[in-house]
Order: C-alpha cells, then structure tokens, then sequence
C-alpha cells in the first residue's frame, strides 16, 4: 500500500509538472515565442542573498544575479579565470597583499524600486559593501571563513567591535584592508600572503555587487530581494517549491566569446556556432524543487523538463548503459555530459559531542571503527549507480593538491578491524542484547540527521547494516535539509551526511573542512586540532609548489587519522540535455550556465503536444 501510495503522488507530481509547463501563456502577436529553459533542484534552496547562504542550489541561482569581479571561463580546459566587471585582470603586489581591482564603467543594476526611478550604476563602494556585508554579525554570513582566513586589514576588528559594543556594524568607517580608491576602483590588502585570493573574487556568492540601498529599503526580506548586474533577475519565488528568473533587460553589452579546448570537437562546434550572440540567449529560467527522483526522471522522459543535471543514480542502467547513451535516447537527440564533480560525499562527526567527538584515543577509535564499517563499495553500487570512486580523504580530483596515487584507511571497509578496535577500546556489549555500550557501561545511541527523499532512506538502509554488524545502534532524526543545514552550523547534530563541493580548481577548499577558524560553516564537525590549523595556515601563504604541496599532504594525514569526517566518495555527474537545448555544458566552476546556451521554441513546443 506504501508503494502505491508513493508511486501515485511520483506520477502526480510528474503529471502536474507537465501540466504547469503546458499552461504557458502564448506569446503576443507577431511576438517570437519566449525562449524558456526548465529544470529541478533535487535540494531546497535557503534564499539569494549572497551575505547569508552557502548551500549549493543557492548559490547556482545568485551565479546568475550577481556579478563577481572576476568569472571563470566557461568552456577553458584546464579551468581559467578572466575579467567579469573588472575591466582587466587585478593588478596583484609581487607579495600577493595587495590586490586592486578596476572595474568597467557604465554597468548598472537591474531595476528596482529601492532606487526611486533612477538607474543605478554599478562602482567600487559596491563591492566594498559587499564584501563588508559578511563581516556584519547582523547576516551570520556562513562564508565569513573565507574572508577571515584571507585577513583582509581592518575587518575583523570592525566586526568584533559591534559585537562587544553590540552595535550596528559600522559600515562607513574605512579600514585599510578594503577600499575604493575612486568610483571605479577599489583595493584589497591582507595581512599575510594570500597567492590565490583571486579565486575569492570569482565567486558571485562571495564577493557578487550588492547595492546598499536595496539591502537598507528590503532589511530582513533581502533573502527574498536580490537585486544585482548579472544576466537575470529573480520574478517568482515559491520558497522550496519554485523559482522563475527573466532575462535583465538592462543588462550590458556582452557577446559570446569562448575558447575551447582544442581536441573536442564538440565544444569547438557550440564556441564556433553562438560566436559574438548577445548574451544571455534564454529569456526565462524556470525552476522547481523535486525531491525525488523519479518524477524527475519522469518529467525529464515526457519533456516537461529540458535539462536533467545529476541523472538519479537507479535510472543510471536505463539511461547509459555500460556508461554509453541509450539508443532510444540517442535517437530523440538527447545529449549526454559526463564529468567528475570536485566533490566529497561525507558524513560528520560532531567533534564536541561526549559520544562521538574528542581526541583521546578511545574516541578516536570509535569514529575509526564506524568509519571502517561503512561499505562504500555497496553504496557506490547499490545508491550511487556506481556513479562514483571512493574516496582515499576529502580532498577531491580536479583540485590542486589531489593526489591520486594516494592510498589510505579512509578508503577501506573492514567490518572485522572495525570490531576489533571496538574491542581493545572498552566499546563492548555488556548486557547482552547485541549493541554495545559506552566504556563506563552507559548506553551508546548513534543520531544521525537525515532528509525524507529516496536516496536519503537507501543510505539509512546502508547505514543500519553497517553499524549492526558491528553491534552499534542508530537512530534516525529526519528533517527538511535546509532545517538540518541550520542546526549543524549551530552545532546542534551529533553526525550528519552532506556533499561539499569545490568553487576553485584548489583543494583548500576541502582542508578548510578542518580548521578550526571554519567551525560553523565549512567545519561542521568542529574540529580543532592545533597541528592541522598550524599546517592549514601555513600552506595558505604558500605559491603552488613542493612545500605547499607537502603541507597539504599532512594536514590532509591528520584529518585521516582523527576521523573527524568519515569522506565515503568522489561522484561522477551526467546531465542529460533535451535536442532543443542547445549548447549545453558543465564547467564545474560555472554556476551561471543559463547565460551560454539556447533553446530552440519551436522543438521544444512540439515535444510537449
């Protein structure tokens, strides 16, 4: 009856999805037909405003609002970075301290009525508020890490002032780490050498162009009102259900201009075709959150959605059959991307915990042997599709510091040294109903967050085979993931499994995991070990090399030997792509693909008769 019930509110959801693309509104007459790109999160947003969010969905909608100073190229192989604003490439100190920026004139903001009717024109106190935003405790801004962890001159003192004042954080006072030295220039200088700060101002979630009138007249509702210079702007939003953009009708002047590599043909053919279109292409974005996978799959087949990003992993054997595209799609012209994400699949250990976390090494052991108990094998085979490779620690392919050569017991699964280290370390059953308990004989109850989707409840399976067969009890606490989001930055879960994502081709972005200076946003598990902070911190000032590279590999032993994330795997994405969206590709580091491709109306109008 469960599955009845399930299999109907799929079709039904599938069903409704089709109908609402159906209902749209016919274009006026004489009016070419609105060019509508349509597709699914699989997780629910938190908001658009770049100073409160960190989740990945998100932050794929900011992408498109607003504007970094610098952008990653979108078909560059390896990944290069280019001027976005900024009207040429920072101008950096020979000591990587000081960085100023110049911005292009005559680029302005979507309109909107905080402005009273004026255009707005975009200038470098705009990325200086911006950036400031972050820093002001009233946001909680969970990317403050990055900036912190930079040093940026003056900022932080600022910030600590307002908390121990507890005032308002004083936006108009200058501090020397961060201003604008004209109306179209604004510098940045940090405290020690940051070689690839650069990347900090490619990422519209971070460092994006905020205008502080519309923060000021929006306040609190600012999730709800973003207003920036990119390509879209934001005209619908249901929160955790739908979300419309429309193309920025006053968005400047930008053509296409990419510069593939040369040995695909296939990208060579996309950069060739739309060489010198005005950019964006796509008049509407349409998205919705569909949890499951299934009526996502199924939307996908009936043509309800153009772009199916991330291929739920059970229909992987019907859709690419020994990794190849199935012919009954390969006929309807359905494209296929393939690519390694920059990703680790983890689970957490709250390293505050009485029960999971510490440092001593019975505690140590414990994570150890849950670690060990995890069969990463069957989960990349019977939850992943086999749609992914485990994983030796957290740092992940296509980022600097990734070695793959390295081998380590984070990528193993022995139930029987899982036991044994149970054994030797008092974690025993003492009163004979097959669980164990704590060393001083107290009960010992794992929790663990999980959300209420398909995959979720296959990974609890996994889970619960697992830990039985080494005596150990789980429960289960279910919430909504943006719910669970808040109470792990709060520090309020005791283990938790999330993905952790790479927004540069640089592998700090996965030891920022474990330094202590992140708790609360990118260190959920609270980790705090002086030797990994000393060598995180260090590796941070160094250029690209040898030293750099054997800092990275320490801290990165540490994080294995502590455990205070067990890493389970590495994925490998596939997105399909209707024939009538055209153009289509996954950099990684590009958030903002709507812009570059295009949509044939007239095909993807038949294909929903």
């Amino acid at each position: 009856m469960k599955f009845l019930r399930r299999t109907f509110v799929v079709l039904l959801h599938a069903a409704v999805l089709a109908a609402a693309v159906r209902a749209q509104p016919a274009p006026a007459e004489g009016q070419p037909p609105a060019k509508v790109l349509r597709y699914a999160f699989r997780i629910a947003e938190t908001g658009f405003d770049p100073a409160q969010v960190i989740d990945l969905y998100s932050r794929i909608v900011i992408a498109s609002i607003f504007d970094a100073p610098l952008e990653f190229e979108f078909l560059a192989q390896p990944a290069r970075m280019r001027p976005n604003t900024a009207a040429a490439m920072p101008e950096v100190s020979a000591d990587h301290t000081t960085f100023t920026i110049r911005l292009k004139p005559g680029i302005h903001f979507a309109d909107d009525p905080a402005f009273k009717g004026v255009r707005r024109e975009l200038v470098a106190q705009d990325y200086v508020y911006a950036l400031k935003r972050h820093y002001d405790p009233r946001w909680k801004s969970p990317q403050l890490y990055l900036l912190e962890n930079a040093k940026i001159l003056g900022l932080s003192e600022l910030r600590k002032q307002a908390i121990d004042r507890k005032q308002p954080f004083d936006y108009d006072r200058e501090v020397p780490g961060l201003r604008a030295l004209d109306r179209y220039t604004f510098q940045v200088k940090l405290a020690t050498p940051s070689p690839r700060f650069l990347y900090e101002l490619a990422d519209a979630s971070l460092s994006g162009a905020v205008a502080r009138e519309v923060v000021e007249a929006y306040g609190d509702q600012i999730m709800a009102h973003p207003v920036g210079t990119g390509p879209y702007r934001l005209t619908r939003w249901q929160r955790s259900a739908r979300m419309v953009l429309e193309r920025n009708t006053g968005y400047r002047e930008r053509f296409y201009d990419e510069h593939p590599p040369p040995g695909d043909e296939r990208l060579v053919a996309i950069a060739r075709q739309f060489k010198g279109r005005r950019l964006p292409m796509i008049d509407r974005v349409e998205i919705s959150v569909v949890e499951e996978n299934q009526p996502r799959w199924l939307s996908f087949l009936n043509g309800s959605l153009d772009l199916l990003e991330e291929l739920p992993p059970e229909f992987a054997p019907l859709a690419m059959p020994n990794n190849l595209l199935a012919p009954y799609l390969a006929e309807r012209g359905v494209t296929m991307v393939r690519y390694p994400r920059a990703d680790a699949s983890l689970s957490y250990f709250n390293m505050e915990h009485p029960v999971v976390g510490g440092y001593l090494p019975r505690q140590v052991a414990l994570r150890r042997a849950i670690a060990l108990a995890v069969d990463v094998p069957n989960e990349i085979r019977s939850v992943r599709g086999g749609q992914a490779v485990p994983a030796q620690s957290a740092i992940a392919p296509l980022t600097w510091g990734y070695d793959p050569a390295y081998k380590s017991e984070m990528g193993d699964h022995d139930t029987a040294r899982a036991k044994a280290l149970l054994d030797v370390f008092g974690y025993r059953d003492v009163d004979g109903d097959g669980w164990r308990e704590l060393p001083d004989g107290q009960p010992m109850v794992i929790d663990y967050a999980t959300q209420p989707d398909q995959q979720s409840r296959k990974l609890i399976e996994l889970w619960e085979k697992n830990m039985r067969a080494i005596g150990i009890r789980m429960n289960f606490r279910t919430a909504k993931w943006p719910e669970n989001l808040k109470a792990a930055r709060a520090g309020q879960l005791m283990m938790w499994g999330v993905g952790w994502s790479a927004t540069r081709p640089d592998a700090d972005t996965f030891l920022a995991l474990g330094y202590a200076g992140n708790k609360g946003s990118a260190n959920l598990a609270r980790f705090d070990l002086p030797a990994f902070n000393l060598l995180y911190e260090h590796q941070r000032t160094l250029p690209d090399g040898p030293e750099r590279a054997a800092a990275m590999g320490r801290a990165r032993d540490l994080m294995v030997a502590y455990m205070p994330y067990k890493i389970h795997l590495h994925r490998i994405f596939t997105d399909l792509a209707q024939p009538w969206l055209i153009g289509y590709h996954r950099n990684i580091f590009v958030r903002e693909f709507w812009q570059y491709v295009d949509i044939d109306p007239a095909l993807q109008a038949e294909a929903m008769r």
